[in-house]
């Protein structure tokens, strides 16, 4: 969008080429060269296979024209209720003069929908996930939005007298006007959270539009009007204000017909469909209740390693064959996962380095090789308070906030004088006397986590702490700021009376759409395979969020409530083992096979002459890892993530 151009059109089929492995079914473009408008899509075909799916759309009145990334799961309803509708432009006339629909896609249900109540209502209306671009020809407004939890990404920003749009970074750098400079500011983020979060990105000038809003960009304006039509942080005060008042098996209940609802609309699909499974509480769950809504064995999928403390796939396997899935299995070499990491910078787009990226990946073209569309267990963590900091962080605090901040420090050189590896070994040798709850996955790890935090002043600095790589980013990256976020900025925090509630409640608004959800998009999307998040449908997360605490975490375990759900339908025994995280043994492969690719990345003289990093205290951590008296894969993946992006560059 910008000025009128004869070069607009090559401009946005080039960008549409950048991605086309999004949707490599069709693609379209569609330009207005007189305004300087164009519009461009690739399509992964899911509901609709038929021509009449085909974007840009065009509304039947012509005032609108759309690209839509996503799924509209409720698209049905919203026809029939359009059904009723007075307004014959939304219809197509045919040749007998009868209204009626073109095709059966979402897209043009969303067009229509848009025509007859506008663009806020209809996307409160809708339940799904998107990233969509309506440009109204009448009022010469553009407007973007995304959906409620940051499922799909969308990135825009100006560049020049250019204004650039697009599901991904390949997209905007294809366009001519691109600049690409790098904000530092950005790389601190990256080096503090491992991603970048919303609404900033590694280049200057473009932001990630924040989940649950849309921006209206009139012609001619550079600034733009964003509008929150959906946020966490209001859906949480009014569940804390009106909770639920029924029982625990009211509740069960409840949640069950949530989740049963919320995945049999993500079922529905005119390809092969399947699911993740880890095995853990979230896919399982999601995939028994796919189970209890399908004729046929659903298909499901899991990658197995054979190291040590990262091998989920036996107890994916136990799930499936109780819940009888057709059930597929893949164990990875290390030197598969290890080829993996030079593809990485290019299918993430900009630095991102949780290390989970790998088997994401690696399960997602697993999956596709049999399936169009998956579903993920993605969410219930952050919904019903799964993850150890949410119990860790308050026990910490009430063990340690009366005892003085000295003595405190002095228990902290106890624990590190020991290395990781020797207490995992401690760990080992007591686990058969310690309750199943404290067997953690990393012991040693996770105590020096602990002993990082016993310092702090308040309880919100050890949750920062915790979910923190490098404490102090700004003295790794040269010439910068850490920008603000919803992290730092207490006055977008929530107020929630329980810690553990405001935790979840960060998580949701920072490392889930930040982190989760974008390593699933881009790993799936790589290999055109469309996953669905239903714990994520916002029915879900506002019935979550008017929960007691105490139906999320009950006598120090997490996702109680989604638990109870899962027993009906598989037995406890199956799912009572210590969590584990979807990871590889980055921290051994750095020392070995990763060794010499990571020491070209870290070479002092290289950092100096790139200028980005003080390579000092890099240098020392890469040192002090490869002694194994510190596992610092963490943050040396940090940088490794963005050093090898920056050679891609």
């Amino acid at each position: 969008m910008g000025q009128p151009t004869t070069e607009l059109t090559p401009s946005v089929r080039s960008m549409v080429a950048s991605i086309r492995y999004r949707g490599p079914d069709d693609s379209g473009v569609w330009c207005d060269e007189r305004v300087g408008v164009g519009l461009g899509h690739a399509r992964l075909s899911i509901l609709d296979l038929s021509p009449e799916g085909h974007q840009p759309m065009v509304s039947v009145s012509g005032r609108y024209v759309i690209v839509f990334n996503g799924e509209i799961y409720n698209h049905q309803e919203l026809r029939r209720e359009l059904g009723d509708s007075p307004h014959p432009q939304t219809l197509a006339q045919g040749e007998n003069g009868t209204r009626h629909w073109r095709g059966h896609s979402d897209t043009e249900t969303l067009l229509a929908s848009v025509e007859v109540w506008g663009i806020e209502a209809t996307l409160k209306k809708s339940v799904g996930m998107f990233a969509i671009a309506l440009w109204d020809r009448a009022e010469r407004v553009l407007t973007l939005a995304r959906d409620r939890m940051g499922e799909k990404p969308l990135y825009y920003g100006w560049q020049g007298n250019t204004f650039l749009f697009g599901s991904e970074l390949k997209a905007l750098k294809a366009h001519p006007a691109f600049q690409g400079e790098i904000d530092r500011g950005s790389l601190a983020l990256l080096l503090r959270h491992n991603y970048i979060p919303a609404p900033y990105s590694i280049y200057k000038g473009i932001r990630k539009l924040p989940p649950g809003t849309y921006l209206n960009f009139a012609m001619g304006k550079r600034e733009g009007e964003l509008v929150h039509y959906w946020s966490v942080g209001e859906v949480a005060k009014l569940g804390q204000a009106q909770p639920f008042a029924g029982s625990e098996p009211e509740a069960i209940k409840t949640l069950e017909e949530h989740l049963l609802g919320s995945i049999g609309l993500q079922m529905v699909a005119d390809v092969p469909l399947g699911a993740f499974l880890s095995g853990g509480v979230d896919s399982s769950t999601v995939v028994a209740l796919m189970q209890a809504q399908s004729s046929r064995p659903v298909k499901t999928f899991t990658i197995g390693f054979h190291e040590e403390g990262y091998d989920e796939a036996q107890h994916a396997k136990s799930v499936a064959r109780h819940l009888g899935t057709e059930h597929t299995e893949l164990y990875v070499r290390p030197k598969e996962a290890i080829d993996l990491i030079p593809r990485l910078p290019v299918l993430y787009d900009e630095p991102f380095s949780d290390s989970s990226q790998i088997p994401t990946f690696l399960v997602s073209e697993l999956a596709r090789r049999h399936v169009t569309v998956s579903l993920s267990g993605d969410g219930g963590d952050e919904l019903f308070g799964g993850y150890n900091r949410y119990f860790w962080t308050t026990n910490i605090w009430r063990r340690i906030g009366w005892v003085p901040q000295p003595l405190r420090a002095a228990l902290a050189g106890a624990l590190t004088a020991l290395p990781p590896s020797v207490w995992d070994g401690v760990f080992r040798g007591l686990a058969r006397f310690l309750p199943a709850r404290w067997r953690y996955a990393n012991p040693g790890d996770k105590l020096h986590k602990v002993a990082e935090v016993l310092a702090v002043r308040t309880p919100e600095e050890i949750y920062l702490d915790l979910v923190s790589h490098w404490k102090q980013p700004t003295e790794v990256v040269r010439g910068t700021h850490e920008p603000p976020t919803v992290l730092t900025d207490a006055g977008q925090w929530a107020d929630l009376a329980d810690f553990e509630q405001r935790m979840m409640y960060l998580d949701q608004m920072t490392y889930l759409p930040g982190d989760i959800l974008t390593k699933v998009d881009r790993a799936a999307m790589a290999v055109s395979l469309e996953t669905r998040v239903p714990l994520l449908d916002h029915r879900v997360v506002e019935f979550a969020w008017s929960l007691p605490l105490s139906m999320k975490i009950h006598d120090g375990q997490g996702k109680w409530l989604l638990r109870q759900v899962l027993n009906g339908y598989v037995p406890k025994e199956l799912m009572e083992r210590p969590k584990m995280g979807f990871g590889v043994p980055i921290d051994v492969w750095l020392r070995g096979p990763l060794k010499d690719w990571a020491e070209e990345l870290l070479d002092e003289a290289r950092l100096q002459r790139e200028g980005y990093f003080d390579p000092y205290p890099i240098r020392r951590k890469w040192a002090e890892h490869l002694s194994g008296g510190r596992n610092w894969s963490y943050y040396l993946w940090d940088v490794l993530m963005f050093q090898a992006w920056l050679e891609r560059e």
